[in-house]
């Protein structure tokens, strides 16, 4: 039987205790690989704090990372009112191998033009790559909109 690849999953929060909720969904996903936390400007249109974001590399497959992102955001209080908007918790799948439950769209649709997606992922994984290029290529073609904040640690 091949061994699956890593699943790639990007953690945000915006509202309320943001490093807090990035560490409850590491609790819940139980990541072999976690990035540092990157600090980000909102992006959608709608005003909102900045978000704190991280990756994390999870031995699940497409269908287990889906469900696990699940939890960990109803476990945070999600709450889905305002495309685009603030939010407790936010855990995307980016990358995972199938089986793929149904709505999920893998690789996510718009991985390549997301830094904060691209730049903490780069630090787990230098050679990572979706479709359209290489995950640092994709990275240098964007503006510099993350700042990397060692100052809070996710274990």
């Amino acid at each position: 039987m091949a061994r699956l690849r890593p699943a790639v999953l990007s953690l945000g929060s915006n509202q309320g205790d943001r490093l807090g909720f990035l560490q409850l969904a590491v609790d819940v996903l139980q990541p072999h690989a976690i990035s540092s936390v990157w600090q980000t400007a909102p992006w959608g249109g709608v005003e909102q704090d900045d978000f704190l974001n991280a990756v994390v590399l999870c031995a699940f497959d497409a269908t287990a990372a889906w469900e696990r992102a699940q939890e960990a955001e109803v476990r945070a209080g999600r709450v889905r009112d305002v495309r685009w908007g603030p939010r407790t918790l936010d855990v995307d799948v980016v990358l995972a191998d199938p089986p793929v439950p149904a709505g999920l769209l893998l690789p996510h649709p718009r991985a390549q033009e997301r830094a904060f997606v691209l730049a903490p992922w780069l630090e787990l994984d230098p050679a990572a790559r979706l479709p359209q290029g290489a995950v640092a290529d994709l990275l240098a073609a964007l503006p510099e909109d993350v700042t990397r904040r060692p100052d809070l640690v996710l274990r």
